[in-house]
């Protein structure tokens, strides 16, 4: 039996010993898990002090707190060059936990998220880009590589837990980074075959399947076979079961749901997981309810976008590597994905991307940021730009930077926050399609709130209140978290890019 199957892991859970269910999850034992589990057999079950008592006995957990002391500094720019040592974290040794030890050193976001986080790690990228740290970017490159080799993914974190999800496809980003900036000038085309190989492995993953649909067999797993006969991609997860991580949350929210809509509900929870916008109303049948959740009935826009970026990447590394047969088939492969795009999530009368919903078989009515993905891989004509250029400027911008959707609801990623990734998709997508103007816009609107909401918190924040600046950014699960991994990278590359062009 896991850990986490376990009664001593259940009975610590739902007795809520830790205001954030993730903590016992990622709870040390100071021998194994099986001793502690062992011992609680014999003597539980426990309750109340009795519980808390043999919990601080038997385990340890990983300090969350950052030396506010040796940060302190007069700008934001300093500080954050201050916190990348203190986000650092060495190779792992096997601790018995449920983290999943890396071979190479990473990044973690900070707060309670002390390990390494897949989609994270390429905004985080960004800043140690700006300081030219590429060692520590392709670290995590290979320990991304490594996870993927050992357990079929690249995981959405490096905790047991997590092993049945990924997050979005963004390590073609992070092999373009390097090389463009390492091994291109060498032409190491070692390297970059090596790259090629985890990139399709990668592919391979998100593709499972497709070659079992047919137009009576429309779905299974991340692959979805459309009326048109090309593939688009979902978010997904095997399991159908609580998160342990938030085990008495996601209880507690399907008590009212019987058995078969449990399961379903578990599965969409997790698969919003995947996505990285956990949680939003992109996901949602009904306004902020959570309990209707339907992630994977939904084609997203962002997903299918950097899948189209990572057909595109293929394509061109394999003709590098003079292998054309093969790049003719991603290339073939990238066209057709983005044809499907433009039928079944470009909307035109709205001049917007959409998500495509299966279910309902039209358009989901939720705008979001996501709209911006496709400008950023360049999957957009010129005319769609300027239409998504428009809504954004004209809808999406708030006093502190983009929001992330129009609804307001009390989910995380909605309306009233903006997060960071979201920032930068956005204005590398307009940079990219000429409208550097705006661009800047956004850049100084996100600077300006952040160095004002600096003076306030003396750190920087994994998300924010962009429509009311002297607010803190609420939703979700958990209170928001200080570092942060991403907010640092792309306020830094935002740094850089406008001194660039003063």
């Amino acid at each position: 039996m896991s850990f986490v199957n376990s009664q001593l892991f259940n009975d610590v859970q739902l007795a809520e010993v830790f205001a954030d269910s993730k903590m016992f999850a990622d709870a040390i034992p100071y021998q194994s898990w099986q001793v502690a589990c062992d011992r609680y057999q014999q003597i539980g079950p426990l309750k109340g002090e009795e519980l808390h008592a043999f919990v601080m006995t038997h385990f340890t957990f990983a300090d969350q707190t950052l030396p506010s002391a040796k940060l302190d500094s007069l700008s934001v720019k300093q500080y954050i060059a201050n916190l990348w040592p203190h986000l650092h974290r060495a190779a792992d040794t096997n601790e018995s936990s449920s983290l999943l030890p890396l071979n190479y050193d990473y990044i973690v976001p900070g707060g309670r998220f002390q390990e390494i986080y897949y989609w994270d790690s390429y905004f985080t990228a960004l800043g140690l880009e700006d300081i030219g740290d590429l060692a520590t970017i392709e670290a995590m490159v290979n320990n991304f590589i490594d996870l993927q080799n050992r357990i079929g993914c690249i995981p959405n974190g490096n905790r047991s837990y997590y092993s049945s999800r990924s997050q979005p496809p963004v390590l073609a980003l992070m092999i373009h980074m390097l090389w463009q900036a390492k091994y291109r000038q060498n032409a190491d085309f070692v390297w970059l075959a090596k790259g090629v190989t985890a990139l399709e492995l990668e592919y391979q993953f998100w593709m499972r399947d497709s070659d079992k649909l047919s137009s009576e067999h429309l779905v299974s797993k991340r692959v979805v076979r459309m009326p048109n006969g090309a593939y688009l991609n979902r978010y997904w997860d095997s399991a159908a079961t609580p998160r342990p991580e938030s085990l008495k949350e996601d209880l507690h929210d399907a008590k009212t749901l019987g058995s078969n809509q449990q399961r379903n509900y578990f599965q969409h929870i997790r698969a919003a997981c995947e996505s990285g916008w956990d949680f939003s109303s992109r996901w949602l049948k009904h306004g902020d309810d959570l309990t209707s959740i339907e992630t994977s009935n939904i084609l997203p826009v962002d997903l299918n976008s950097l899948l189209y970026n990572l057909e595109k990447t293929l394509a061109h590394y394999h003709d590098l590597l003079g292998q054309h047969q093969q790049s003719e088939y991603y290339i073939d492969f990238a066209a057709r994905r983005l044809n499907a795009i433009n039928e079944y999530c470009w909307n035109e009368s709205a001049g917007v991307y959409r998500d495509f919903n299966i279910r309902l078989k039209r358009q989901n009515q939720v705008d979001s940021l996501a709209m911006a993905v496709p400008l950023f891989v360049g999957a957009a004509s010129k005319q769609q730009a300027a239409h998504v250029k428009q809504k954004l400027m004209n809808e999406f911008l708030k006093s502190g930077g983009l929001v992330t959707t129009l609804c307001t609801t009390s989910q995380q990623w909605d309306s009233p926050n903006g997060w960071a990734p979201l920032q930068w998709f956005a204005v590398k997508g307009l940079i990219d399609y000429g409208y550097h103007n705006d661009a800047q816009t956004i850049m100084k609107q996100w600077l300006n709130m952040i160095e004002m909401r600096f003076a306030e918190d003396k750190c920087l924040l994994e998300k924010y209140n962009v429509c009311d600046l002297v607010s803190r950014a609420g939703g979700g699960e958990y209170s928001v978290q200080q570092g942060f991994g991403w907010t640092n990278g792309v306020t830094s590359r935002f740094y850089t890019l406008l001194a660039n062009n003063t």
